[in-house]
């Protein structure tokens, strides 16, 4: 399997790296999840073939960002050109989901989160909305991959997503996904377990991130989201990653132009 750092993006979201109700439109962050199947949108699409994201701008109007858009997501984080930061350190207000659902979307998994949950960034209160996977990160770093990230998609009151990306690199198996991992739906519908999820235990210890403002990571691809990566990662195990890729073997967009965009490193 190709080197992969998981990264964890704070997202605002989408389920696959996308947008949610009432800010950025589509995708699996629509509603809760920055990824997703067409939605209301009514145009299918994919990861590979005709609908693949080469042609994600041309299966409908509203997905013309995705082609013409000029801070699309994911990026590479060249970290010899990141620069020093002042956003301060992310406050994480994460409550453990004392019960939960899984949604098998068609496009990857995703976990709703509906308690209170919520993640200061620069000043600014982002509710977490849900959170979800790719397979590998869809961010790189220096231009390598890990093998999966998780996206914590979250949403400002002024309507602005933010995403929590966090990495997750080929290694022990990760006990914060076991409660989750033992509900995947097979099939595209939902699963539903009662275990606690506590989501705080899926972060690094040292939450360094890296900053910049992209786009959904699916369809429609809308822009101004506030993107967040952890700088380190944590494990998964080579069986946890192929429990994914059983369902769902592509879900990761590849990696978007900077077009001058400043990425920042932020303590």
């Amino acid at each position: 399997m190709q080197k992969t750092i998981i990264a964890m993006s704070v997202v605002t979201l989408l389920a696959g790296c996308a947008h949610m109700s009432g800010g950025h439109h589509g995708g699996d962050h629509h509603g809760g999840d920055h990824h997703g199947k067409a939605g209301h949108h009514g145009a299918h699409w994919s990861y590979e073939g005709d609908t693949g994201p080469a042609h994600w701008g041309d299966l409908s109007p509203d997905f013309a960002l995705c082609k013409t858009g000029k801070e699309q997501s994911p990026i590479d984080i060249d970290t010899a050109s990141v620069q020093p930061g002042n956003l301060g350190p992310i406050e994480f207000h994460y409550q453990p989901l004392n019960g939960f659902e899984v949604i098998n979307n068609g496009h990857t998994f995703k976990v709703p989160v509906n308690n209170g949950s919520y993640a200061v960034i620069g000043g600014k209160r982002y509710e977490l909305l849900q959170f979800h996977f790719h397979v590998p990160s869809e961010h790189t770093i220096d231009g390598e991959h890990v093998a999966m990230v998780a996206h914590l998609v979250h949403k400002a009151a002024d309507g602005q997503l933010g995403v929590i990306g966090v990495l997750m690199r080929e290694g022990a198996a990760n006990p914060a996904l076991t409660p989750v991992w033992q509900h995947l739906p097979q099939d595209e519908g939902k699963a539903s377990g009662s275990a606690t999820v506590d989501i705080m235990s899926m972060l690094p210890a040292d939450k360094t991130y890296y900053n910049y403002s992209g786009s959904l990571t699916t369809p429609p691809c809308s822009e101004g989201v506030n993107w967040n990566v952890l700088k380190n990662t944590v494990s998964v195990s080579s069986a946890q990653v192929d429990a994914f890729t059983r369902v769902f073997p592509k879900s990761a967009r590849p990696v978007q132009p900077l077009n001058g965009r400043v990425v920042t490193v932020n303590h």
